[in-house]
């Protein structure tokens, strides 16, 4: 199989987040305004999104040869040696993205919003370094 290049893991990364953003837009639906009305859609976006901050990370981040999964704190691990301001959009976005959308299902559009704004800020980063 062949390795991905940074620019296909990119690409790929900003592929999650396109998905992300038009599952939100036509599945997620109106509830009262500022709120989505269908929390299993909200989950399936943020955790899209959430996937897509970690396809990005996948090929700057050094894999533990014994561990086939990474863990957030390596990842997190791996920021704070590199960019702080980086770190602080990864352990937010886990907050947005990770818990508040993929577990709780909040439908606070806002909420979704600066997930996905740190989603891509990640992204960006990843792209240019």
């Amino acid at each position: 199989m062949k390795k991905a290049t940074k620019l296909n893991q990119i690409e790929e990364a900003e592929r999650y987040l396109a998905n992300a953003v038009e599952i939100l837009k036509t599945k997620g639906g109106n509830g009262v305004p500022g709120y989505y009305s269908d929390a299993k859609y909200v989950k399936m976006a943020c955790n899209t999104a959430w996937n897509g901050i970690l396809v990005a990370l996948d090929e700057k981040v050094p894999a533990h040869s014994k561990v086939k999964r990474k863990s957030v704190d390596t990842y997190k691990q791996y920021l704070t040696t590199k960019n702080k301001k980086v770190l602080n959009d990864f352990v937010s976005s886990y907050n947005y993205l990770h818990l508040l959308g993929g577990y709780d299902g909040d439908l606070n559009k806002k909420t979704a919003q600066t997930g996905l704004e740190l989603a891509q800020n990640i992204i960006d980063w990843c792209r240019k370094n």
